[in-house]
């Protein structure tokens, strides 16, 4: 197989040919790029909103160039990227931006999430998001070789479909990232930080939340009247380190514009998760796990364990960076997933 340090040089060399840095997105307005909608419908009928960046006519794939150097056919590898919670598709701006006309790429809000519909509270789980993954593959990347990445619960969603459908590591799915995430042992108070006034911990913490979900219209006015507070807690749990005012701002609209009832339909889910056992199923293929030293949400340890249960996979710690790791160091990441978009395109080739 290749080695990443040619796949790095590889993408480096038509990035330069493009003038797209792995910087891109700087200049770019948030939320401001898009592609036209295509809706794919969940197993249990809910709408999911989903877009696809196709490669520009006339401009070789990412993985392309490097393969045709060693004579062999380019696989169309497509890059399917699953967000976080009480995210929604597009804060992966700046890979957006690094990898727009270059690779194709799928993004798509998760159920009840940015565009897509609201789900059932009986459907808001983490096993529903790895059956929506899948009908995500199906419906726009029904052929080919697949790459996923995941961040913070995007992450999650990927370790539960590699539980669901294990058949498809190494036949579809030949690569993996999992940024800023975990598949269990996660302190689900720490999610609230930005939701409500004040974190809830202790036993107490999923009592209060069910009781809040009845009143979650009193929540969601309380929240928009404490914008202030909340966006310097935001602050807090999405960066380690300063940060421009607009990304605080950007990533504060996004958990702004997620429901608390949404909020605390997931959350039993967080407190519950455990699939480290089912982790080992992704050594298939090549994976990355990356995160952020100062990351309060999911903590390096985590990533450290994932990597420990994944021989053979990449570790980048990126020193100072919080869970938004995506945006903080986006050049960092992007250079990560350059070398895991070329070694997983070479090795679907091998096949």
């Amino acid at each position: 197989m290749l080695g990443v340090a040619a796949a790095g040089t590889a993408i480096g060399v038509l990035r330069q040919q493009r003038q797209i840095s792995r910087r891109a997105g700087d200049d770019v307005s948030f939320g401001s790029l898009r592609s036209p909608a295509v809706t794919v419908v969940a197993s249990d009928g809910v709408n999911l909103h989903v877009e696809v960046d196709e490669v520009d006519p006339g401009t070789p794939g990412t993985a392309d160039r490097l393969l045709r150097r060693v004579g062999r056919r380019d696989p169309d590898v497509t890059v399917v990227f699953v967000h976080g919670f009480c995210l929604n598709l597009d804060c992966w701006h700046f890979q957006r931006a690094a990898y727009r006309g270059l690779v194709r790429s799928v993004y798509y809000d998760q159920r009840s999430h940015g565009r897509s519909d609201d789900s059932t509270r009986e459907h808001s789980n983490i096993d529903q998001l790895g059956r929506d993954l899948k009908e995500v593959i199906d419906s726009v990347a029904p052929d080919g070789p697949v790459v996923l990445v995941g961040h913070s619960m995007g992450g999650m969603t990927i370790i539960a479909f590699a539980e669901q459908f294990p058949e498809l590591i190494g036949e579809r799915v030949v690569g993996a990232a999992l940024i800023s995430t975990t598949a269990g042992g996660l302190d689900p108070g720490r999610i609230l930080l930005p939701m409500l006034p004040a974190r809830l911990t202790g036993p107490l913490t999923s009592r209060v939340v069910r009781t809040l979900r009845l009143r979650h219209g009193v929540v969601d006015a309380a929240r928009r009247s404490a914008r202030a507070a909340a966006t310097v807690a935001t602050d807090r749990l999405a960066f380690g380190e300063d940060v421009p005012a607009s990304y605080v701002e950007f990533v504060d609209k996004m958990l702004g514009a997620t429901p608390f009832e949404t909020v605390a339909d997931f959350f039993p889910h967080f407190a519950s998760l455990d699939k480290f056992d089912f982790v080992e199923r992704l050594a298939a293929v090549p994976v990355s796990i990356i995160c952020g030293t100062a990351d309060r949400l999911t903590s390096v340890g985590h990533s450290r364990k994932l990597h420990s249960r994944l021989p053979g996979s990449q570790l980048l710690v990126c020193e100072g960076a919080g869970h938004m790791v995506i945006m903080e160091r986006h050049d960092l990441v992007n250079s990560e997933l350059d070398q895991l978009i070329t070694a997983a395109t070479a090795r679907a080739a091998e096949r």
